[in-house]
């Protein structure tokens, strides 16, 4: 007989075994190659959309949904943090997306939080934690969502995690989403201090992994690339010694640069590097040279595109963009060599 004082541990370890089998009896694998297409709220979501071609798409990110203090996400009037984006405006891009077969999610946080949210730390503690989840379950089914994406990043990752309250936060969310049948996933970083928990992971239905932003405009080493090919596969084997699996395992990659130095701008979306230099200059991953006193903007060229997609591919189930609407217009979109690459090799 075990001791009282061992009961509630039990418990608990039964409750976080419950929630993983529910995870993996629930979900039904997709058969495609995963492209995920994160849309930002504050670029303008139906532009967004109507912009981009969604037969290529299998997942839209809905970016970015925050709590108020109390832990609610909307009102009758529309969400309550979420940079912009009205009711109308997301119930436009999932009729969209669902008229093609794309699924859509919400995701949760950013890279930067905005004053409108309430305080994460605070709101993830385990007392008021299953109140957020229950006003993020309503969330999406109000608005038809197909999932939820958890992109807490960076230091507030790490406070929530060393508080012992990220993981018990994502086993909730699990529990509350798989018998519906909707999905849980997240995007992390390949660094100490960035990457969500291993005892995380089994709640995933994938995990995109942010390989970008090795440099930019407040951090890094000079002269250095931001989202090397080679980045790519440090950050892939990264996450296999850490158990993700093939079928969870999403490469991200970016449709943005950054420049340094010169007269070159700070940031640049794909599609504005085209049109101000052009198909030939923008066919590599540079315009300039690298080093610490060169003017340059390090970015993703087609071909470069077209290998980490391969990449991903052979060591994972497919690719994750930031962000859509940063993409050129069509037929020289960056979008278009991902199908194209994915088409060749899965035929």
């Amino acid at each position: 007989m075990l001791p009282t004082s061992l009961l509630p541990h039990l418990a608990g370890a039964l409750t976080v075994l419950a929630t993983l089998f529910a995870s993996s009896a629930c979900t039904a694998p997709d058969p495609r190659p995963h492209v995920i297409g994160y849309m930002p709220t504050w670029k303008g979501l139906p532009s967004t959309v109507d912009a981009a071609d969604l037969s290529k798409l299998t997942h839209i990110n809905i970016s970015f949904l925050n709590p108020d203090a109390s832990g609610a996400f909307s009102s009758d009037d529309g969400p309550l943090c979420m940079g912009g984006a009205t009711a109308s405006d997301i119930h436009y891009l999932v009729e969209r997306a669902h008229e093609a077969g794309v699924k859509v999610l919400v995701s949760l946080g950013g890279g930067v939080i905005p004053s409108c949210s309430g305080d994460w730390e605070a709101l993830l503690q385990p007392e008021p934690h299953q109140h957020l989840v229950d006003h993020l379950l309503q969330f999406a089914a109000d608005y038809d969502l197909d999932g939820i994406d958890v992109d807490l990043e960076g230091v507030l990752l790490t406070a929530i995690d060393r508080a012992g309250n990220y993981t018990p936060f994502i086993h909730s969310l699990s529990a509350g989403l798989k018998p519906s049948g909707k999905l849980l996933t997240c995007a992390t970083a390949s660094y100490e201090g960035g990457m969500i928990p291993i005892d995380s992971i089994p709640c995933f239905d994938f995990v995109n992994i942010m390989s970008y932003d090795a440099i930019g405009p407040s951090w890094g080493e000079a002269g250095t690339e931001h989202s090397t090919y080679e980045q790519a596969e440090a950050h892939i084997d990264t996450w296999q010694r850490r158990g993700l699996s093939r079928d969870k395992l999403v490469l991200g990659v970016p449709f943005y640069g950054y420049g340094f130095g010169g007269d070159y701008r700070a940031n640049y979306s794909y599609g504005e590097l085209l049109e101000t230099f052009g198909p030939a200059a923008t066919e590599g991953d540079l315009i300039g040279s690298t080093g610490a006193d060169s003017g340059y903007i390090t970015y993703n060229g087609p071909e470069t595109l077209r290998r980490k997609t391969r990449l991903a591919l052979e060591h994972g189930s497919g690719v994750m963009i930031w962000e859509m609407s940063q993409d050129a217009p069509a037929p020289d979109n960056l979008l278009k060599v991902i199908h194209d690459e994915i088409a060749a090799a899965t035929r």
